[in-house]
């Protein structure tokens, strides 16, 4: 009779209420990031187009073959902090102030030196373009505030992603604003760097407000070598996969630019970004429908696997109608959006909508290979995915120009998901269901 005892019932209640207190503070979390993505995305869109339009295909093109030449860099300056630091906030809350300093000044000396790195290699590989090399600099200035990060892994740690939403929202719709009032003056597009700069600075500038808002303070911070060891330690790996990620992410923008010019850089340019709009949809339903899939694991192989095979076939299926679509009205769209400079673009588009197909099959794999503990394939198949993209564009793009870049990306994509973990034995059954899904397979 003990469990009916008024003791133990106010202990169930008391637990059930701290679990619900838990799941209410994680939903909330959730729904400020989600609510994140969606101003971002809609408005982003909007005005990136607005500023295509403006620029027109070539300095466009300088513009996004900056912002990807900056972005190949990116891991150096970051270090693959981000989960390590949350990790050890939550492993040792006593010691926050010396995870956070030291993880600081980290990212600061990284982010001083690449920038450095990026100066020099830019200079060798554009002596006679200024207009590039000062855009390339300016974008690349911006890792300095992105230091400041680190509050936001504070913010993490703490599931108060409300802060970091609130702050990176307010410095966007700021330049939103400043974009448009660019375009509306005729401003040059060096003006347009100098945004991007600017809102990664008003960005952190929100955050060291809601850091002290919140009763911290930069000066309680501390810095500690044997910190400094560890945390480099144990983020290297992630330094690696960070520097595969964006080569694999960036690396056809730089190559185009560098092969066969600006123009042809903002042609892709454009294309990709209607591309790359419609992923937000398969990140939105993972995070949603996953935790019910890896707890249908615990439970039942059979209906975890049924489950997984629904998900496969909603996204192959979701992504081959938007492609479909795309391939009937690619032209009016590109230009009633960008206009008829940018009319090249729709062949681009035709073809890189299709490479979004597999990455919708690769969202999903991705946390197949994660509730399977299998995650150190993904490095492998991202380092396969660069050297065949890398190899790709050498062949098509001195041929077939941006539409070249897109064919690389689509045969890329589609051998990274499927032919490539199909030869190993851990992830077969993972492609075979892939390849199921394409046959509207549920089970």
């Amino acid at each position: 009779m003990t469990r009916w005892s008024p003791h133990h019932i106010r202990e169930r209640i008391t637990g059930k209420l701290q679990t619900n207190e838990k799941l209410r503070k994680i939903i909330y979390n959730t729904s400020w990031l989600f609510a994140d993505r969606v101003v971002r995305m809609g408005i982003g869109v909007i005005i990136v187009i607005w500023i295509a339009r403006y620029l027109g295909p070539e300095q466009f093109g300088i513009y996004n073959y900056a912002i990807a030449f900056v972005a190949l860099f990116t891991a150096l300056s970051t270090l693959g902090l981000e989960h390590i630091v949350i990790r050890e906030i939550v492993r040792s809350p006593d010691k926050k102030n010396e995870i956070v300093g030291t993880a600081l000044i980290l990212k600061l000396t990284a982010s001083l030196v690449t920038v450095g790195i990026i100066a020099l290699i830019i200079f060798l590989l554009r002596p006679d373009d200024t207009l590039t090399r000062m855009m390339v600099i300016i974008i690349a200035g911006a890792m300095i505030f992105q230091s400041f990060d680190v509050i936001d892994f504070w913010f993490q740690s703490q599931v108060q992603s409300k802060y970091t939403v609130l702050a990176k929202n307010a410095a966007f719709l700021f330049i939103a604003g400043v974009h448009i009032g660019l375009i509306l003056s005729g401003a040059p597009l060096i003006a347009f760097a100098w945004a991007r700069l600017g809102e990664i600075f008003l960005f952190a500038a929100g955050l060291l407000i809601f850091y002290y808002y919140t009763g911290s303070s930069l000066k309680q911070l501390s810095v500690h070598r044997e910190r400094a060891k560890n945390l480099l330690r144990n983020s290297w790996p992630l330094i690696l996969s960070g520097i595969m990620i964006m080569i694999y992410m960036r690396i056809d923008q730089v190559m185009l630019g560098e092969m066969i010019g600006n123009t042809s850089v903002g042609i892709y340019s454009a294309a990709i970004r209607l591309t790359e709009v419609w992923y937000f949809i398969p990140t939105a339903i993972i995070s949603s429908v996953f935790p019910a899939i890896i707890e249908s694991k615990q439970r039942d192989e059979t209906l975890y696997y049924a489950r997984l095979q629904k998900l496969y076939t909603l996204f192959t299926w979701m992504a081959i109608v938007i492609a479909i679509c795309f391939m009937v009205v690619s032209q009016p769209v590109i230009k009633l959006l960008y206009g008829a400079e940018f009319s090249e673009a729709s062949s681009v588009l035709v073809i890189s909508i299709w490479a979004g197909v597999f990455v919708f099959q690769g969202l999903a794999r991705a946390k197949w290979l994660i509730a399977e503990n299998l995650q150190k394939y993904s490095y492998y198949f991202t380092g396969m995915g660069v050297i065949f993209n890398i190899t790709l564009n050498i062949i098509l793009i001195p041929k077939y120009g941006a539409t070249g870049a897109a064919v690389a990306t689509l045969i890329t994509q589609f051998i990274v998901v499927l032919p490539a973990p199909l030869l190993l034995k851990e992830t077969r059954k993972s492609s075979i269901m892939l390849l199921r899904a394409f046959l509207l397979k549920t089970k």
